[in-house]
């Protein structure tokens, strides 16, 4: 029988069944004995290629580039790898970079990575609220560090940047501010972090007794073209909003140029809020006003956790939410009167 199958006479899962087999720490002693005894009258062996991945150290991880941005140029991507080449070059280990051509070929990477037997374990980030990756990484029991949490499991290492702050606390802001007409331009759905914020979102015109509006919330993808389309189908409705709130710097900027383009302008007219600190944003006109995100501290955490994971410590004692701060510039102005 194959590991699946062995896992459920036993009634457990197959990540449980296969730390019990390795020694591993964060499995009970009477657990550990149950699925021994188990294999011994089954003469159950797990895997052989899961098994030597386990035993033999290539002292090398896998930093996955994720959908929905695959540029390596891009900040989010090199601050983080400059935080996890910190981490690994003390712990001895060598970083190898892998990409997908798209979110549907991505868990394909993964397969290969570990089918070859070329790396201890793998960092990723832009995780799933329905995150196949992380389901078949448990499966296998596979050492993994993610940048973001999902509803697939909460047995898994993780730092993650609390995105319900961002999505409530910008929009509380341009409550404070005057504004009734607030609209969100979040990143696609499927992602943790987008449900986060829109969840974030809701809670803060609830908590204000505004109505939410399912018309100014909008999805586009982490660039400034999607942002500025995004914001143009926004300013076209016949109640516009006077405010934005948006998932990422990229939206944010292309939102400030759509507002620009109706003879409007950002952070007088419309307000517009960001997230994740891009280095521009401080020097777009006006400069915007946004929430922090230190990737390489997360990168560099990530990779911590990675080394801990791989030396036994347990999943449920490496997860970490950090809360963002916000960073006041001029694109968050206040209502005006007649707009």
């Amino acid at each position: 029988m194959n590991i699946q199958e062995f896992a459920a006479t036993l009634g457990l899962s197959v990540s449980t069944v296969s730390k019990a087999l390795n020694g591993r720490e964060d499995v009970s002693p009477a657990t550990r004995q149950r699925v021994l005894k188990a294999a011994e009258q089954h003469s159950f062996s797990p895997d052989p290629t899961a098994r030597r991945l386990r035993r033999q150290s290539s002292d090398t991880v896998a930093f996955v580039i994720s959908s929905p941005q695959l540029s390596f140029a891009h900040p989010f991507f090199l601050d983080m790898l400059v935080g996890v080449n910190d981490a690994m070059d003390a712990g001895g280990y060598q970083v190898i970079i892998a990409s997908a051509r798209s979110v549907e070929t991505e868990l394909d990477v993964f397969k290969r990575l570990i089918s070859k037997q070329r790396i201890d374990g793998l960092l990723f980030g832009r995780t799933r609220r329905h995150d196949e990756r992380i389901a078949y990484l448990l499966e296998h029991d596979v050492p993994f560090v993610t940048f973001g949490r999902s509803q697939t499991s909460d047995d898994y290492p993780y730092v993650d940047i609390d995105r319900f702050v961002v999505g409530r606390a910008g929009c509380a802001r341009f409550i404070t501010l005057g504004h009734r007409r607030i609209a969100l331009i979040h990143t696609p759905e499927y992602l943790m972090l987008s449900h986060f914020e829109h969840e974030g979102y809701k809670e803060a015109l609830h908590a204000a007794g505004i109505a939410y509006d399912e018309t100014l919330c909008v999805e586009a993808a982490m660039a400034e073209e999607d942002g500025a389309r995004a914001a143009r189908r926004l300013l076209e409705l016949p109640d516009p909003p006077t405010a934005i709130v948006c998932g990422h710097d990229f939206i944010a900027m292309g939102a400030m140029r759509a507002i620009a383009e109706t003879g409007r302008t950002p952070g007088l007219d419309v307000g517009v809020i960001g997230a994740d600190n891009h280095p521009f944003g401080s020097y777009v006109q006006p400069a915007l006003t946004t929430f922090s995100a230190d990737t390489q501290h997360a990168g560099k955490r990530m990779a911590e956790m990675l080394l801990e994971r791989l030396s036994g410590k347990s999943s449920r004692e490496l997860q970490e939410v950090w809360l963002p701060q916000l960073i006041v510039r001029a694109s968050d102005g206040p209502h005006r009167s007649g707009m």
